[in-house]
This record gives C-alpha cells, structure tokens and sequence, in this order.
C-alpha cells in the first residue's frame, strides 16, 4: 500500500511539473506574441532597443525606450513596478510608452512579463529572483 501511494504522489507530483512547464512556455510565447505586436516598434526585437544610448534624451527632450533583455535597468524593478509601467506608460518618467492598462488583458501583461524575464541572462533572472521572488 505504501508503494502504491509513493507512486501516485511521484507521478501527480511529475505531471504537475510538466504541466507548470509547459504552462511556462505557452504563457512565454503568448508573451512574446504580445510584445511582437506592442512593444517591439520601441523596444526592438528580442527587446534589444533601438537607440544607441537610451540614457540619452532625443531631440525632443524624451528618452527613448530602452532595451528590456538585460542589459538595462528593467529587472531593478518589481513585477508591482513592471506591471504598473504597462499600464500606466512611461511619460512620467520622461518616455514616450503609451500605457496598455486597456488595452491588454491581465493573461496578457504577466505573459508579457514572463517573456521580457525570459530574454534576460540566466546570471540577471538569479538576481531578480533573489530580490524579488
């Protein structure tokens, strides 16, 4: 009987480990489908940006959108922060990102979130989990 239960609880315990996986990749693909139609006119493919110094206002006294694969300050911030600049915008930082607070559903947004986390470094994903997950 003992064997029986170890069993059962080996492979429940497998398949919900599969499936969060799997989960993981459909919801990272919806991600990427959401910046590809959203972001990546500002944020470049793969979220390497588009301006050469995004520290650097423009012409027009805005900074342009920076890159979101790490190697920018987007994973110093929170998911909370994150989620928040999605909706909001990025004007009362000095940017031009428009919010998408009605404009994308909730799936969405943290599809979105998990695809920008996914195009970080795994030594960046470490940190960001160590302060904030």
């Amino acid at each position: 009987m003992k064997i029986l239960t170890i069993t059962i609880i080996a492979l429940l315990t497998s398949c919900s480990s599969g499936d969060k996986e799997k989960s993981s990749e459909s919801n990272i693909a919806l991600g990427e489908n959401v910046f590809n139609q959203n972001c990546v006119s500002c944020h470049g493919s793969k979220g390497r940006g588009l301006a050469e110094n995004w520290k650097v206002k423009d012409e027009n006294g805005n900074f342009p959108a920076p890159p979101l694969n790490g190697t920018a300050h987007t994973w110093h911030h929170s998911p909370s922060q994150l989620l928040y600049t999605i909706n909001k915008g990025g004007v009362d930082m000095g940017g031009q990102m428009p919010g998408f607070e009605g404009r994308l559903n909730e799936e969405e947004k943290q599809a979105l979130i998990d695809y920008i986390y996914s195009l970080w470094p795994s030594e960046i994903q470490s940190k960001y989990d160590e302060r904030f997950k």
